[in-house]
């Protein structure tokens, strides 16, 4: 397993495992609506609309900005689903991710870390 990332755990204290897709449009949502499953999707943006048709398919949230009181932080716990917000990557192109295997960790009170798997 590789690093890839660490921000702020803030929702299921639990371990995802899925594939990574970077949402960065509402098409890219709709393209999902059949195949939502298992995924852990990253996006750049803490509120939940983008993700919302989706949210219940999903097995964990990854957020570039926001805290433990976004949106998305908030309703991420609701589904109980992993949720990291604030996530610092090593790589600024997001893109590279979609499709790869990752693993979200919860380590401690508030430390969540990515992980690629493959």
């Amino acid at each position: 397993m590789k690093e890839i990332g660490i921000g702020l755990s803030c929702s299921l204290k639990s371990d995802a495992i899925g594939e990574l897709v970077y949402i960065q449009s509402i098409e890219d949502v709709i393209n999902l609506f059949d195949n939502a499953s298992g995924k852990i999707c990253i996006v750049d943006d803490a509120g939940i609309t983008t993700l919302s048709p989706i949210l219940s398919d999903l097995v964990g949230t990854i957020c570039t900005t926001g805290s433990a009181g976004s949106h998305l932080a908030i309703v991420s716990r609701e589904f109980g689903l992993p949720c990291i917000m604030a996530m610092k990557f090593i790589t600024n192109d997001l893109s590279s991710l979609s499709g790869r295997t990752g693993k979200i960790v919860h380590d401690g009170e508030e430390k969540g870390i990515l992980y690629l798997i493959d």
